[in-house]
């Protein structure tokens, strides 16, 4: 019996294995064969697959290899820096190419009429790619990440936080926040002469955090900035584990990571539902819940009386985690890349200071939303910073059929990368100036500053473009404001041109800036 036993389990063991090896060859052998193959004969090539890895090592090598470098002040080459490989491999094969992200297929697109067949398709052939546990942890299944119906569901209820109507009424908390700093600064500056030098990149990443924590959570704000911090550390996580070869099932071994992981999300989450249950209770109390953010949120999903809620309190929780960290992180960055572009194009920055004075008037004078909206200079400003340093360099779907694009066929579960910032360099669409700082460019609109309409990708296009861009505009917009209307600046000798990606593009070694204080 026991003889019997035995040999029915090393018969099991055998069919298991048989499988296990069976599928990691489908995966890790003859899929990416017969995909490259594939590709090939429609004249797409690429570096070379190499087993398990892709090109993943590769890639390493190159950015490790240019990690030191450091650009000249007035140079915006930064691929070279932060997509080394994507330069390398474009040179080498074109705009459209194909390469290996372990063993899967990636496919890059640097073509912005292929870009926008993708980014503007409504039927769901080109979903967002799954970001991993990591960045799920930090982000959440929002509308960053949902697909289909949905999405659209989750689009009902977070939209109405995001009309001008209410952003307009969010203006006064952002200046107010960013007063508070400016005051520091110039007490800084006063017991220094006049000029003080300020490490303005961490400055704005506190600033934008008090901002989202005040629109987004009102009088909760203080559980906000606990929020704030366990992000930063979840974004650590995630972007050392960014470029590591996907293991199925090994986020759910308790690793050091993953325990660590596991601690901050559920902080995360009771943090922001006991702010929820919080605003619920008040709202039972014929109080209501608020007219900030989580509010406008929470009186959206509640619908009408009788009416069943439109999302659970876990996809509310989500939405929070989306619009807490991509409110404050990119924001934080299109500010400090701004402060060095006028810290660096004084012209520029005389421009805006003189626009500011004549829409909001001088140090005193309350920003009104509707004020900031006439700021054109600025709006121009902020969009060649974008366009130069925005915070996302690219962009990635994955194909959820077997499909066509630009007349090429494509396999179902191919990752398709649009490289925003090498496109965003692409002087065939932006001009023979495509590599320098020119706001003018933006004069007569978004739409009429390339030779694309749809050559701006730093909000994405389409459907599923960034829902937060107004909130972020009228932000930077205020603070900006306030700035100029105090200080003259210009970037300190100390400082080292080089931007690095950390999920998001931002300095390296911070922004260190001298602040003169302006005769009122």
């Amino acid at each position: 019996m026991a003889s019997s036993t035995v040999l029915v389990l090393v018969a099991l063991a055998l069919v298991l294995a048989t499988w296990v090896w069976t599928v990691a060859m489908q995966h890790l052998v003859w899929r990416p064969y017969a995909v490259g193959k594939a590709f090939r004969r429609q004249g797409i090539r690429g570096p070379a697959y190499r087993f398990f890895v892709g090109n993943n090592e590769e890639s390493k090598a190159m950015r490790v290899a240019t990690a030191d470098d450091v650009l000249d002040l007035r140079s915006h080459d930064i691929i070279r820096r932060v997509l080394p490989q994507y330069q390398a491999w474009m040179a080498a094969h074109g705009k459209v190419f194909l390469s290996w992200t372990g063993y899967r297929p990636s496919l890059c697109v640097a073509d912005y009429d292929m870009a926008k067949q993708i980014l503007s398709n409504k039927t769901g052939l080109h979903s967002k790619t799954d970001p991993g546990p990591n960045i799920m942890a930090l982000l959440g299944k929002g509308l960053a990440f949902t697909e289909g119906d949905e999405w659209a569901r989750h689009r009902r209820v977070v939209h109405p936080a995001f009309t001008m109507d209410k952003l307009k009424m969010m203006s006064k908390t952002m200046e107010e926040c960013a007063a508070k700093v400016i005051r520091e600064w110039e007490a800084r500056a006063m017991a220094a002469g006049g000029v003080a030098q300020v490490e303005i990149g961490q400055q704005f990443v506190e600033l934008t955090a008090n901002v989202i924590s005040h629109t987004a959570f009102g009088s909760s704000y203080k559980e906000g900035k606990e929020v704030f911090e366990a992000q930063r550390e979840l974004q650590y996580i995630a972007f050392s584990t960014i470029n590591k070869v996907h293991v199925p099932g090994l986020e759910y071994v308790p690793t050091k990571t993953n325990v660590r992981r596991w601690q901050l999300n559920r902080k995360v989450r009771g943090t922001l539902m006991a702010i929820i249950d919080e605003r619920q209770a008040a709202a039972k109390d014929a109080k209501g819940y608020g007219n900030d953010l989580l509010g406008l949120m929470l009186e959206a999903n509640a619908g009408k009386e009788g009416q069943r809620a439109i999302m659970s309190m876990d996809d509310i929780v989500a939405e929070c985690k989306t619009f807490f960290f991509a409110g404050h992180d990119t924001t934080s960055h299109l500010l400090t890349w701004a402060v060095f572009l006028l810290g660096t194009h004084p012209e520029w920055q005389r421009k805006l200071r003189e626009e500011v004075l004549r829409e909001c008037g001088g140090v005193g004078a309350s920003l009104h939303g509707d004020s900031l909206n006439k700021l054109k200079f600025a709006t121009m400003v902020l969009y060649e910073t974008l366009r130069l340093y925005g915070a996302v360099i690219m962009l990635t779907r994955t194909t959820t059929t077997d499909m066509e694009l630009g007349g090429m066929k494509i396999p179902k579960g191919t990752s398709t990368i649009i490289p925003i910032a090498i496109m965003h360099r692409d002087e065939e669409v932006w001009g023979a100036d495509a590599g320098e700082f020119n706001p003018d460019r933006f004069r007569d609109g978004v739409g009429r500053a390339a030779k694309h309409p749809s050559a701006m990708l730093a909000f994405s296009v389409g459907p599923r473009a960034c829902i937060g861009q107004d909130f972020a505009m009228l932000e930077a917009k205020a603070t900006l404001a306030t700035i100029l209307r105090r200080f003259e600046f210009e970037v300190a000798p100390e400082y080292v041109h080089a931007p690095a990606e950390f999920l998001t593009l931002q300095p390296k070694c911070g922004l260190p800036v001298l602040l003169k204080l302006l005769d009122q």
